[in-house]
């Protein structure tokens, strides 16, 4: 059975010939390997195309930024994982990407989305400081939550983000989307009535949009970026175990209290 609408039997990536090897119409081992750089090659994979020069710094940049921060719920999720069946390196990794969502790491990917549509609105003709008003003070009377906005250790400022805001300045980067990303902090502190931080997802969207990727594209970003960060992490559970401990640990920080019993009928 079919789901949805699809394409010709086509692949444009890769192709594996007896002598060589095609990657987007690229001989791999006479042309690429030892010419391209590993965040070079990902984006030829990513988009078909060779980076330019300011592409292939904010890729380094954005990857630098988001590979590593601590115990978060994926490096604890992996570690566990791999205590727990210690030859599933694979297994651990995988653990610790499918949290990738729309809280944590998948953050940039709806920044991205909503930085595209208010610049749909722009670009017919609207004022960007109009749109990130009303955006913001939409999300806020339905009770939601400001994608790219808040965090629960950076405050008032998440260093990730201001850097990589500062570089884009200084590069000549900072575009359009950058412009509303600035215009929705100011507009989330006027309804908020206190200044939120602005956390390291919305420049990460923002930069990439402004450089040509697609919204579509912006989460594999931080996804490639935190697997380095897993592998490292997996590293050393296997030298210096961590994850019973956690599992410990969270056993013994969590209160259990037996279900009320239901009164006779």
């Amino acid at each position: 059975m079919q789901s949805g609408k699809a394409g010709g039997p086509v692949s444009h990536i890769s192709q594996a010939y007896p002598d060589r090897v095609t990657v987007r119409g690229r001989d791999l081992a006479g042309d690429l390997m030892g010419r391209l750089s590993f965040t070079e090659y990902f984006h030829l994979l990513l988009t078909g195309r060779e980076p330019t020069a300011q592409q292939r710094f904010f890729l380094d940049v954005l990857l630098v930024a988001i590979a590593e921060h601590g115990m978060m719920p994926t490096n604890v999720a992996a570690r566990m994982t791999l205590a727990a069946d210690p030859g599933s390196l694979q297994g651990a990794v995988a653990a610790g990407i499918l949290g990738c969502g729309p809280v944590l790491l998948g953050t940039a990917e709806v920044c991205a989305r909503l930085l595209q549509e208010a610049q749909e609105q722009v670009a017919a003709g609207a004022a960007p400081q109009t749109v990130a008003a009303d955006r913001v003070r939409a999300i806020r009377a339905a009770g939601g939550r400001l994608p790219g906005f808040g965090h629960p250790v950076h405050r008032p400022l998440d260093p990730r983000a201001e850097r990589i805001l500062e570089l884009a300045d200084a590069r000549g980067v900072s575009g359009a989307h950058v412009l509303l990303a600035r215009s929705l902090r100011d507009a989330a502190a006027h309804a908020w009535g206190r200044p939120l931080t602005m956390n390291v997802s919305m420049p990460i969207a923002a930069v990439l949009l402004d450089l040509g990727f697609e919204a579509a594209t912006v989460k594999a970003i931080p996804i490639l970026a935190r697997t380095a960060g897993l592998l490292a992490h997996l590293a050393e559970e296997q030298q210096h175990p961590l994850g019973f401990l956690m599992a410990a640990r969270a056993e013994e920080a969590i209160a259990y209290e037996p279900p009320a019993e239901e009164p006779p009928r």
